[in-house]
C-alpha cells in the first residue's frame, strides 16, 4: 500500500476529531465556565490549559502536517481547507490563547464572554473543514 494513501483519510480524521471537539468546546464546556465561582475560575483556567495542550496539540499538529501535504499535492478544496486552517490557527494564537491566559490570571466574567463569542470563528472554521475533508478523502 502506498503510504500517501492514508494522508486523506488521516486528514479526515483528524479534522472530524477537532470538528466535534470545538463544538463540544462551544456548546457545553466554554459556557459552563460561567458556573466556576469566581475565586476558582484563575485555577481551573491554568489547568484546563495544561490538560487541553495534550488533547488538541498532537491532532492540531497532524491535521496542519497532514493539510500541507494535501496542499502541496495541489487542488482548489486543498487549498481552500488549509486556508481556513489558517483562520483556525491564527484565531488560536491571538485571541483563544491570550484569553486564556488572562483568565488564569484575572478572572473577569468578560474575558469568558468574550471567549465564548470569538470561539465561534474556530467553531465555524472546523465546520466548513468538515465536508471538505470528506470531499478529499472520497475524491
Amino acid at each position: 500500500m502506498d503510504p500517501t494513501a492514508l494522508i486523506t483519510p488521516a486528514h479526515a480524521g483528524a479534522t472530524l476529531f477537532m470538528t466535534g471537539l470545538i463544538w463540544f468546546v462551544q456548546v457545553v464546556h466554554y459556557p459552563l465556565l460561567r458556573r466556576i465561582p469566581p475565586t476558582e475560575v484563575a485555577a481551573y483556567a491554568r489547568e484546563h490549559a495544561r490538560r487541553t495542550g495534550w488533547v488538541v496539540g498532537p491532532v492540531m499538529l497532524a491535521e496542519l502536517g497532514l493539510g500541507l501535504a494535501l496542499a502541496a499535492r495541489g487542488g482548489p478544496l486543498a487549498w481552500l481547507a488549509l486556508a481556513l486552517l489558517g483562520v483556525i490557527w491564527a484565531s488560536t494564537a491571538s485571541i483563544q490563547v491570550p484569553l486564556h491566559r488572562r483568565l488564569a490570571l484575572d478572572p473577569d466574567p468578560s474575558t469568558i464572554e468574550r471567549l465564548v463569542r470569538t470561539n465561534w470563528l474556530r467553531t465555524a472554521g472546523w465546520t466548513l473543514r468538515a465536508p471538505l475533508a470528506l470531499a478529499l478523502a472520497t475524491g
